[in-house]
């Protein structure tokens, strides 16, 4: 039989290169649409509180309920996610978590009471639910034989965050010339396109196999169970701030004097802030260590919500960006961190646990924080989210400590 000659092994092994960088690329690109969609329709939810607080007149702690009823949702349905995605594949769950997602703001869009408005949201966090563990593991996948696993997760992070700054901002361009319920229809238009396009990007050979090759590059976790408790308590006190001061954000504009395209507005310029600080912050996690970023980070927003208390309406515009580059780099590092508390083959439960974590101290803390707010106002209730981070310090340094050497 014909033995191959060098110059075709070559041939075969330079094709096979070419391949594995043509569905890396597709995978972080499918990746981050997704993360982009979501997000996007997840933070929405901020732009569309206030309008849905004079349509229904309800409480800061109904309007709490409903922005956790979403993440709530989300949150407790990941491990689920997770194991549905091991019968019927990640690229099937992601495509339909996207597709539900979008169903989910037509129902909002049609909404006449508080209670389909309620199961709306429900359905769009069931949807939701899908794409931060399966996604982020498709990336970790398809980009840890060729290294540049934390490079590409960080691109993954921004991504959600362009998703944060567009949709929202559009939506309050378009709350201009038409009704909320046509914005929100519009919407859920756009997530029904997005599982369409999802369809035709995310590569099938990344679906259930292992993609785990033989590399130099390859992660290896050190499985610190300490650590990545650490680690979850570290990240839902950041999601709780997190989801704590953008619940109250609207708020305190309109407090200020801001009016409907103000607000969102503002938020755009929070989101694009918060979007290079996903981008910056994961790079500079790998470059000076996770622990020194979180406690920049974390420092700088502590003061910076103090600082959108008392500052007059236009010193808050001005400061936005900055605040959501502390505001939302934390996260990128934590997410960096997932693959190496974990060993390889859990690393899909791993991200779940952590989204879980995460999302859910972000769905409780509206609720917790708006009747606070009840009672003791929007200024009290952000000072007491901006002390809670401190808590976050001591846990990255014990997060630290369980990193492989």
């Amino acid at each position: 039989m014909r033995q191959p000659t060098t110059a075709s092994v070559a041939l075969d092994s330079d094709s096979t290169d070419s391949i594995d960088t043509s569905s890396r690329r597709r995978t972080l690109i499918a990746a981050c649409s997704a993360h982009a969609i979501h997000d996007g329709l997840t933070d929405l939810i901020y732009v569309l509180l206030p309008l849905w607080q004079s349509q229904f007149a309800i409480s800061y702690a109904l309007i709490g309920l409903l922005r956790g009823t979403y993440s709530g949702v989300m949150a407790c349905f990941q491990l689920l996610a997770t194991r549905l995605a091991k019968r019927w594949g990640r690229r099937r769950m992601l495509i339909a978590g996207t597709a539900l997602a979008g169903l989910a703001y037509l129902i909002a869009g049609q909404a006449g009471g508080l209670a389909t408005l309620m199961l709306a949201l429900a359905l769009g966090g069931l949807g939701a639910s899908t794409q931060h563990p399966l996604a982020s593991s498709l990336v970790t996948d398809a980009y840890e034989a060729g290294g540049g696993v934390k490079e590409a997760l960080s691109q993954y992070n921004f991504a959600g965050d362009i998703g944060k700054t567009l949709i929202p901002g559009l939506v309050g361009l378009l709350l201009v010339v038409m009704s909320w319920q046509s914005s929100v229809t519009l919407m859920g238009l756009l997530g029904l396109v997005a599982a369409g396009l999802l369809w035709w990007l995310v590569p099938r050979q990344l679906d259930n196999a292992s993609v785990h090759k033989k590399s130099a590059k390859n992660i290896v976790g050190s499985g610190s169970a300490s650590g990545l408790r650490a680690l979850l308590m570290t990240g839902a006190l950041d999601s709780a701030v997190r989801m704590g001061f953008l619940t109250f954000l609207p708020f305190l504009l309109k407090s200020k004097g801001a009016g409907t395209a103000g607000i969102g507005l503002a938020l755009s310029l929070l989101f694009v802030g918060g979007a290079f600080g996903k981008l910056l912050c994961g790079y500079l996690g790998a470059r000076i260590g996770m622990m020194k970023t979180v406690w920049l980070t974390e420092s700088a927003t502590a003061l910076l919500i103090v600082l959108a208390v008392w500052l007059p309406l236009s010193g808050v515009m001005l400061m936005l960006p900055l605040l959501g580059l502390a505001l939302n780099g934390t996260s990128s590092v934590l997410y960096g961190v997932v693959p190496e508390l974990t060993s390889p083959g859990k690393r899909e439960q791993a991200f779940a646990l952590f989204y879980t974590g995460t999302i859910g101290g972000g769905a409780l803390a509206p609720i917790l924080f708006g009747r606070l707010g009840d009672f003791a106002g929007v200024p009290v209730a952000l000072v007491s989210l901006a002390a809670i981070l401190l808590f976050t310090l001591p846990l990255s340094w014990r997060v630290q400590q369980g990193l492989p050497a």
